[in-house]
């Protein structure tokens, strides 16, 4: 008997030992944590960058990374800035901004772009019957102009400035990320809203979708050529297509900006090269996520859509590709 007991107390010890075993080597397999800021759960970012997180903690053996929300650009920015954030995924007008020092941000950031993402599309969402037919029509309205520390916020604010109107004068103004404004305009608390993403996106759809509300999209291409003047060559004229939102029944005209994943500089370029890599190879995994994410390509990494260097490491796998890149 005392034979037996001793092997199974010895049968029990080893598994015991194989299981913190197999513990710690999955621990020291995925010694690399990431974290990802993203944005608002209405808007792209979150369920992108989520998708980003699946994708690099299945297929990079030693990394782990996680999709955290947050009020999106610029705050991303001082994340990956701080050391908070490994990754981020920021609009190029506040990444510039972030990269420089200017603006919002009182000292420069150490940012490294990665790769260049999906064009982001500026909305200046309403209903039928607020009068709002162009943007000047938001003198005297109640208008949501994104999250504060958002690339929304950034965005819409020269959008207004381009039309010669004073945000905080002409218009009474709301800070809400997208999700909030779409419920506000749905509840009547608001006239407006600007919101900077990819096509479609789930909040604008879902205040489309609303019985009873007709969706208003208001063009403002014409606003571009005065943000390039003034900002740089960061903003293209873009539509978004007709149908793309329910019961938007023309293509409307409006300003673009790209979206960017970047880093801090100090990560190291294995480690951006591994996770550059695995984006590309794994872009329809991302794709099932938001079909945003098959705009990752290689050719706009090397037409200028970032202005912010890249990273070594992402030099490095755009070079085997055969594209030379800032």
């Amino acid at each position: 008997m005392k034979g037996g007991s001793l092997m199974k107390r010895f049968i029990i010890l080893g598994l015991i030992a194989l299981i913190v075993f197999g513990a710690s080597t999955a621990w020291a397999q995925k010694a690399v944590r990431l974290s990802i800021a993203t944005g608002g759960t209405g808007g792209v970012y979150y369920p992108l960058g989520g998708g980003m997180a699946s994708v690099i903690s299945k297929y990079i053996p030693y990394a782990e990374a996680t999709a955290e929300v947050t009020t999106a650009s610029v705050d991303n920015c001082r994340l990956v800035g701080a050391g908070k954030a490994e990754l981020a995924l920021i609009m190029a007008d506040t990444g510039w901004d972030a990269y420089q020092g200017k603006a919002q941000f009182k000292d420069k950031v150490p940012l490294r772009t990665i790769a260049v993402l999906y064009p982001n599309n500026m909305h200046i969402v309403t209903a039928e019957g607020k009068g709002i037919e162009k943007v000047s029509d938001l003198k005297g309205k109640r208008v949501s102009t994104g999250a504060p520390g958002s690339g929304t916020e950034v965005m819409a604010l020269r959008v207004i400035e381009a039309y010669g109107l004073d945000p905080n004068k002409d218009m009474t103004r709301d800070k809400l990320g997208v999700s909030e404004s779409a419920g506000a305009l749905k509840d009547r608390k608001i006239d407006a809203f600007f919101w900077v993403g990819g096509l479609p996106t789930a909040a604008v759809t879902d205040f489309g979708a609303t019985p009873g509300v007709k969706i208003k999209l208001i063009g403002h291409d014409d606003a571009v050529a005065k943000m390039r003047e003034k900002y740089g060559p960061l903003y293209v004229k873009g539509t978004i297509p007709a149908k793309t939102y329910p019961g938007q029944d023309a293509a409307v005209p409006i300003s673009v900006v790209w979206n960017l994943l970047v880093c801090n500089e100090n990560m190291k370029g294995d480690v951006a090269y591994d996770i550059l890599k695995t984006l590309f190879e794994r872009k329809p995994e991302l794709v099932a996520v938001h079909k945003d994410a098959g705009w990752l390509s290689l050719e706009p990494q090397a037409a200028g859509g970032s202005p912010i260097p890249f990273h070594p490491g992402a030099i490095r796998y755009f070079k085997e590709k055969g594209i030379t890149v800032n």
